[in-house]
């Protein structure tokens, strides 16, 4: 069952326990809502579901790999498909990779269904944001935790973890059942 809770920038209310990442938006002075499903599900559109959201409007967060071993990380709508070729060329790479769930795991210290942009501000990484997150006022992104999304305005968001915009996903495939 999913929960929620609004935090403006000075709550002191707590429905989930405190995260870093929410910590990082009071210190930022961004108000967001606390929203919680069950951790056992892992994917953003089980996430999106449980929580009674659009899948456009919940975004998953990918760490993908780039030239020299360097990370970035890629939020994307969790309906949609990370295009990797047009991702690497958005910005001004010759390639990306998707590194494996162990890999992610260990870069990170977050577990798969866990890894938010928010969480991990300490790692100094890239941080891109798909433009159709601009159709919304707010989107939700994962928290640093599975089973704990923050709904948060697109424009604070954005201002927070500097991202710099990418039109890098393609829409579910009529193959997949999308």
């Amino acid at each position: 069952m999913a929960r929620k809770s609004k935090h403006s920038a000075a709550s002191t209310e707590e429905a989930a326990p405190k995260l870093n990442a929410m910590r990082f938006l009071e210190t930022q002075g961004v108000a967001y809502e606390v929203h919680t499903y069950e951790p056992s599900i892992t994917d953003g559109i089980g996430a999106a579901e449980a929580m009674g959201f659009p899948p456009g409007q919940v975004f998953k967060t990918l760490v993908v790999q780039l030239k020299g071993g360097d990370y970035a990380l890629v939020m994307i709508p969790s309906d949609r498909t990370l295009d990797l070729k047009r991702f690497a060329r958005a910005i001004g790479q010759k390639k990306a990779t998707m590194p494996s769930v162990r890999g992610v795991e260990a870069a990170t210290g977050l577990k798969k269904g866990g890894i938010g942009a928010l969480a991990l501000t300490h790692k100094h990484w890239g941080v891109y944001l798909d433009e159709s997150a601009k159709q919304y006022e707010q989107i939700l992104v994962n928290a640093g935790r599975r089973g704990v999304n923050l709904k948060v305005g697109v424009e604070d968001l954005a201002r927070v973890l500097n991202v710099r915009w990418v039109e890098a996903s393609t829409p579910p495939s009529e193959e997949a059942g999308g």
